[in-house]
């Protein structure tokens, strides 16, 4: 049977995704730490698909100010990942990589933007490059663009795009270890319902 709807995703269909967050997780960690020259641990992803209010409020409500990196999917798949960076998260990515240390986002200079920018696109191919290695789909990412908004905000912009389709969001969240410092990561994973019927199926994953 056809995925008509987020709400089609069952425990099972979820467990499948985990198991792609957290090879996209190994692999960002990865390259994390080879970035910043860090021994980085991530805990087991958590994915969920969650309507929007929900989602705003377990990400830390809707006035949180956050940095969200954009990429547009196509090819096979088509949607978006919304990449989510808190201030704690960049303070601690800046001062290992760039060697500066602020205190609020007016401080980030195209420097660091640029490399914040660069940390998104990084962990965004780590989960696409493992969707494409699961299932041999190929997908084509757009060119990543960095918004610096309150998180209501921000979420707009996959709801605007895909509301007509669905009210709901899929989120893949972890923690990183990262010098001695708990920060957490957060991924906003919105394929079309084409998409995600089509990625199920690849993953050998048919709708009862």
């Amino acid at each position: 049977m056809t995925i008509k709807s987020y709400d089609d995703m069952d425990s099972f269909k979820m467990d499948v995704l985990k198991e792609i967050g957290s090879i996209g997780t190994g692999n960002a960690a990865t390259a994390l730490s080879k970035m910043l020259d860090l021994k980085i641990h991530m805990s087991l992803p958590e994915v969920k698909v969650m309507d929007y209010n929900k989602a705003i409020r377990e990400l830390g409500g809707a006035e949180t100010v956050v940095m969200g990196v954009l990429v547009q999917l196509s090819g096979e798949i088509n949607g978006m990942i919304l990449y989510l960076q808190d201030l704690k998260f960049i303070q601690t990515v800046l001062k290992n990589l760039v060697q500066e240390e602020i205190t609020d986002y007016s401080e980030l200079g195209e420097l660091e933007s640029s490399a914040l920018l660069e940390i998104g696109n990084i962990i965004i191919s780590s989960y696409t490059n493992a969707i494409s290695a699961l299932t041999g789909i190929s997908i084509h990412l757009s060119v990543p663009v960095t918004s610096i908004n309150m998180l209501g905000g921000i979420l707009n912009v996959p709801m605007a795009e895909y509301g007509y389709q669905t009210d709901k969001l899929m989120t893949i969240g972890g923690t990183f270890m990262c010098d001695g410092e708990e920060v957490y990561s957060n991924l906003i994973l919105l394929p079309d319902i084409p998409s995600l019927d089509f990625l199920m199926k690849k993953l050998g994953v048919e709708s009862e």
